[in-house]
């Protein structure tokens, strides 16, 4: 009996803990809206990590845009390391997955709306984008300098 006592409380904890700490992610807009109510609370966001991992000592500033707004999250820097790649022209940030305290005027960082994470993980990672040049644009980019150089020899002409 007591054995099955042990059983039942360790997968009544696992249950509680995966429940937890994989909670839906709340969108940033559902946080922008409504920050008073999720201010000092324990939220998961998940999004693309934009723009450059900002390393501040033993902590990191990273932006996830959920597809609506960005948000800054503050962490600390072994957290961050697991990030490869981040949003930029050049390429596709990894999908994150972010867990902490939501701050809707965090008076550590002069007032900003942020989210101290305790985990992040990251979800798919991102990759590098091709820039394909199709034959289409060639040939528009042809045409447009042979139309610069024509009214450049025109206005030469001209000005005689």
């Amino acid at each position: 009996m007591r054995r099955l006592t042990q059983i039942t409380l360790l997968v009544t904890g696992y249950w509680l803990l995966v429940t937890v700490a994989f909670a839906n992610p709340v969108s940033s807009t559902e946080l922008i809206e409504n920050a008073k109510k999720y201010d000092g609370q324990a939220v998961s966001f998940q999004g693309e990590v934009v723009g450059e991992i900002m390393s501040r000592g033993d902590f990191a500033w990273i932006n996830i845009h959920d597809g609506q707004n960005a948000l800054g999250i503050w962490a600390k820097s072994p957290l961050v390391t697991p990030i490869t790649f981040t949003g930029s022209y050049k390429s596709t940030g990894d999908i994150i997955e972010a867990q902490g305290i939501f701050h809707r005027a965090c008076l550590e960082h002069g007032g900003d709306l942020d989210i101290h994470a305790d985990t992040l993980m990251v979800v798919k990672s991102g990759q590098k984008r091709v820039e394909v040049f199709h034959e289409g644009q060639k040939k528009l980019v042809l045409v447009l300098i042979g139309a610069v150089v024509c009214l450049l020899i025109l206005r030469t002409w001209l000005g005689r």
